[in-house]
């Protein structure tokens, strides 16, 4: 089990915090999405061009004037239903960041506009840092978390099987099936 674990973390080591944000990039644009990318990000190098490319420019109107825009716009990445507007998943990519700054800024997200719905939060972390992001939402603070639904999608699920998911999914399905549930 420690050998797995220090292959998948020298495995997770090789990906990058701004590919892992492509990734998920291409796939939301593949299942049908409009994609945001956080604005601190959009200009990084991506596969020769700046990661923001061919992005949202600008978050939908109900998200601009939440009352955690801020926060919100610094989400790694959101996919957007084009024809409502909605925020139909939410990612933070958790590479070696701290995990409790992701999950507040989705917090921020689900719960600043009861009115409308995020159908999908997601913290994006390579595998080894699973035990990580279990123990930050055993945390009181962190424990009602689990009734938004929040998921846990390793890297490995993602690399392995992003392209088959652009190929054949659509909507949600894909990227909810290749994710983790934090449920008991």
């Amino acid at each position: 089990a420690s050998a797995q674990r220090a292959l998948d973390a020298q495995r997770a080591g090789d990906v990058t915090h701004t590919q892992v944000q492509g990734w998920l990039r291409d796939l939301g644009r593949a299942l049908g999405f409009e994609v945001w990318v956080a604005v601190n990000d959009r200009g990084r190098p991506y596969e020769g061009r700046e990661l923001g490319d061919g992005c949202l420019d600008t978050l939908p109107p109900w998200v601009a004037g939440h009352p955690g825009v801020d926060a919100v716009r610094l989400i790694d990445v959101l996919w957007i239903d084009a024809t409502s507007e909605d925020v139909a998943a939410a990612f933070e990519v958790e590479h070696t960041t701290s995990i409790y700054s992701g999950i507040v800024r989705m917090l921020d997200l689900a719960l600043g506009a009861p009115e409308r719905t995020t159908r999908g939060l997601y913290l994006v972390a390579p595998d080894a840092r699973e035990e990580d992001v279990r123990a930050q939402l055993e945390r009181p603070a962190f424990r009602q978390v689990r009734a938004l639904g929040m998921r846990f999608l390793p890297y490995s699920e993602l690399e392995k099987n992003r392209e088959a998911m652009a190929r054949f999914g659509r909507g949600l399905h894909p990227i909810e099936a290749a994710s983790r549930s934090f449920a008991p």
